[in-house]
């Protein structure tokens, strides 16, 4: 890994600039992703991200680490065959609200049933941007966007509830518009040993005036600031219902138990990268499960 001293937010870049809209809330993001592995010493050659589709997922060309941009809603199958591959390695997952909770709403649920040592960043700005605004999964009702002129009438969901009762283990949310905090909140979900989810209220400057910075700035509220501990589901859940005039922020749900990894006999001693290619031969084989 790279030592901190070394490793600069520089460090990851392509060469490349964004081409998101100016002001789009993926900037703070991608700055925060990027102080994030600063501060844990992680450099290009230590982590691997897997991208969905979307406007977050563009940033594969703008940061420089192992990477690979997955198809659309299956950014958690990938994550969890490298990690099965490489389980030491640090994974992290771009992902949209509509990439992550449409399409790949199922496999989101099962990845935090299993607990795989993976983190997954997700830009929720309630809408499918990259393809001009039409309403996501987490759109709330009364939104009018293109694919809902009238307003949206489906309840939302409601990325916290669903991870904390699917059993993800490390549940977050942050906000684009506070860099620092947002920093902290991704080094604490990489940290953390199991499916952790950092849930990234992610204004979309272009396509939605009404969820805007000034929006979130005036209603979110850090929950360790009023003394909150993360340490209860039921708890958990009744905070992650709150939103109105006050949005909270933080920690909602944190515990340790094993994970999908620590549960594959294959990969107890050696990560499957590390073990012998050659076959043995059949008696030794069947001798093994038999």
């Amino acid at each position: 890994m790279g030592s901190q001293s070394e490793l600069t937010i520089a460090s990851y870049d392509t060469g490349k600039s964004p081409t998101w809209c100016p002001g789009c809330g993926d900037f703070g993001i991608w700055i925060s992703l990027k102080n994030a592995l600063v501060k844990m010493g992680l450099g290009p050659d230590d982590v691997f991200l897997v991208y969905g589709i979307g406007c977050h997922g563009n940033m594969y060309s703008w940061m420089k680490t192992y990477a690979c941009e997955g198809l659309h809603g299956r950014t958690l199958p990938v994550a969890q065959g490298i990690k099965l591959a490489n389980h030491p390695l640090p994974v992290i997952i771009i992902s949209g609200d509509g990439d992550g909770l449409g399409e790949g709403g199922n496999h989101f649920i099962h990845a935090a049933k299993r607990n795989p040592n993976v983190t997954v960043i997700l830009h929720d700005n309630q809408l499918y941007s990259l393809t001009t605004g039409q309403a996501s999964p987490t759109a709330k009702p009364g939104f009018k966007t293109k694919s809902t002129p009238e307003g949206v009438y489906d309840e939302p969901i409601n990325p916290l509830t669903m991870s904390i009762a699917a059993g993800a283990t490390y549940v977050a949310r942050g906000f684009a518009g506070d860099a620092a905090y947002l920093t902290q909140l991704i080094v604490d979900a990489v940290n953390h040993k199991g499916f952790s989810l950092v849930d990234i209220l992610q204004p979309c400057v272009t396509f939605d005036k009404i969820h805007t910075y000034a929006y979130y700035r005036q209603r979110v509220y850090r929950l360790d600031a009023e003394g909150y501990k993360p340490d209860n589901k039921a708890t958990a859940l009744a905070k992650a219902f709150e939103w109105g005039d006050r949005i909270p922020t933080g920690v909602f749900y944190q515990e340790e138990k094993p994970t999908s990894e620590d549960r594959e006999a294959a990969i107890a001693e050696l990560p499957l990268v590390a073990q012998p290619l050659e076959i043995p031969d059949i008696d030794s084989m069947l001798a093994e499960f038999i």
